[in-house]
């Protein structure tokens, strides 16, 4: 059986992860938002809106652009500009569906 696990160590352990998640989705440009928030919810705004949040609940105003920096790796108009694609009508009626199921 593996040993419990303190709190410090689980936090270290929890942003070490959420550092990856931003390694990772930031090297899958090719993964549009849109198609995120289909196939699973959320997406890269969805986590700055997240850190913007826990931020807030430790009494640090972060605004929502620093955010998405942060989660985005550079400023959100730069990353729009170099990755993001117009969504086709397949993925906006797909996204209009699974919106209803998901609440922001």
């Amino acid at each position: 059986m593996a040993e419990p696990i303190d709190d410090q160590t689980r936090t270290e352990l929890e942003a070490a992860a959420f550092r990856r998640l931003l390694e990772h989705l930031r090297e899958r440009t090719d993964v549009q938002n849109i198609d995120l928030m289909n196939l699973a919810g959320f997406c890269r705004n969805c986590l700055s809106n997240w850190y913007q949040d826990a931020a807030k609940a430790q009494g640090i105003e972060i605004d929502k652009m620093a955010a998405r920096e942060t989660v985005y790796g550079m400023p959100y108009a730069e990353w729009q500009a170099k990755y993001q694609k117009d969504a086709s009508p397949e993925q906006q009626k797909a996204f209009a569906e699974s919106s209803k199921a998901h609440q922001h």
